[in-house]
């Protein structure tokens, strides 16, 4: 093994190198050839481990004063050609990164390597954001960033309110899987495009709104007859989605009840999954432009969040003045609107251990039960009776099996 100081200088010289070989195989041809390569690089890297090894901080400033200094003069005399900072600002980098590797060549490596992949990645980045993002999913991914990123570390995280039944931190993160979960469903349709057709726009549509789904697909099948089967498909595998999306939602509030809930979700989704595939054979070219939408909507995900916030306080309410029948109530009733809100604020009492994970079984399938009534008079509201006769049997069946699945649990 080679001792040190060498071993740090080999991993300073190392990745200066490697950044240089990105910068020298970009760095073009004649007047147009940019000032910094593979040498530069290298012996950029060199100079910061140099400086830290023989003066520490304070060389180390000098140096990377004197790098700064060349970097602009460089950048002023071909500053017309209007060509970013991206090379300079990786230059004035470096340096810094060979001092890190005589402290820390592990971690010194590894951002170097993030380095060059910045570098190399610019054609890739530059067109996806240009030709494959759109103004609206740009908003959107600012938005999700915020809900994240600013307002979500901000919220208390503790019981507060009537009862105790709202925790602001959990609400919220509600809020933020809704978005992400629907963000995936987009980015699943922009990616596998139109020509999978109707079945695969469902399951990604599914994770915004199960029922809104159904129902959209209920109105394309009156509009484009040919393609009931293949609408049919659709909205069963956006009810595949919805028992997905629940899974997911109960292992971030309450893990105990996903484990107990498990072999019913899987035995409903499956269930909806072969009954989707089934008509699936009957999809067709589909009229989706992968292009268009929204990667999720706030006003849906907020309003899911206040669905959630109101749901659990009447569930709190209905537990202390009835008990146990007032959370399977309260459920049933939530159901309707939404399914999530109201099994996650079971779920939540669950995890606050104000009742049992098993108790939380029959409320979340009640909930879940009533949603799917919901779907079917969406479906009934919105299509016609050839889409609604197709369409029932695999809400009815999911739920059928997914109560099945459920049955050792409720019954031990």
């Amino acid at each position: 093994m080679i001792p040190a100081p060498w071993f740090n200088f080999a991993v300073a010289l190392g990745l200066g190198l490697l950044i240089g070989l990105e910068r020298e195989h970009s760095k073009g041809d004649g007047s147009a050839r940019r000032p910094a390569g593979i040498r530069t690089f290298g012996l950029t890297a060199l100079l910061g481990a140099i400086a830290i090894h023989l003066g520490g901080i304070l060389l180390l400033a000098v140096a990377m004063i004197g790098v700064l200094g060349l970097t602009m003069v460089s950048y002023l005399r071909d500053h017309d050609d209007d060509r970013g900072l991206t090379t300079e600002i990786g230059l004035i980098a470096t340096p810094m990164l060979g001092a890190l590797a005589m402290s820390d060549a592990l971690l010194a490596s590894g951002l170097g390597a993030t380095v060059a992949i910045a570098f190399a990645a610019k054609p890739w980045l530059h067109g996806f954001i240009r030709q494959v993002l759109t103004g609206a999913e740009v908003n959107d991914c600012l938005v999700f960033a915020a809900a994240t990123l600013a307002i979500w570390p901000q919220l208390p995280d503790r019981p507060m309110g009537p009862w105790n039944a709202l925790n602001p931190h959990d609400i919220w993160l509600l809020v933020v899987m809704v978005l992400a979960l629907s963000a995936c469903g987009h980015i699943a349709t922009r990616i596998l495009g139109p020509r999978y057709g109707l079945p695969v726009a469902g399951l990604a549509s599914g994770f915004v709104s199960s029922t809104a789904t159904i129902g959209s697909m209920a109105g394309r099948a009156i509009k484009h007859p040919a393609n009931l089967g293949a609408a049919v498909a659709g909205s069963a595998f956006s009810t595949v989605a919805t028992f997905i999306q629940m899974a997911v939602l109960l292992m971030t509030i309450s893990i105990s009840t996903l484990v107990l809930m498990a072999p019913a979700l899987a035995a409903g989704a499956v269930t909806a999954a072969l009954y989707g595939l089934a008509f699936a054979r009957q999809s067709g070219a589909a009229d989706i432009d992968s292009k268009s939408g929204r990667a999720f909507s706030i006003q849906t995900a907020l309003g899911l969040g206040a669905t959630m916030a109101a749901m659990l306080l009447i569930a709190a309410a209905l537990r202390a003045w009835l008990g146990e029948a007032g959370v399977i109530a309260g459920a049933v009733v939530a159901g309707f609107v939404d399914t999530h809100a109201a099994a996650i604020s079971v779920a939540s009492l669950a995890a606050s251990a104000q009742v049992m994970p098993q108790e939380a079984i029959v409320p979340i399938l009640a909930a879940m039960t009533s949603n799917a009534v919901a779907k079917m008079v969406m479906a009934a509201a919105m299509g016609s009776t050839a889409f609604v006769v197709r369409i029932a049997p695999a809400l009815v069946l999911s739920m059928a099996a997914a109560w099945a699945g459920a049955m050792p649990m409720i019954l031990r």
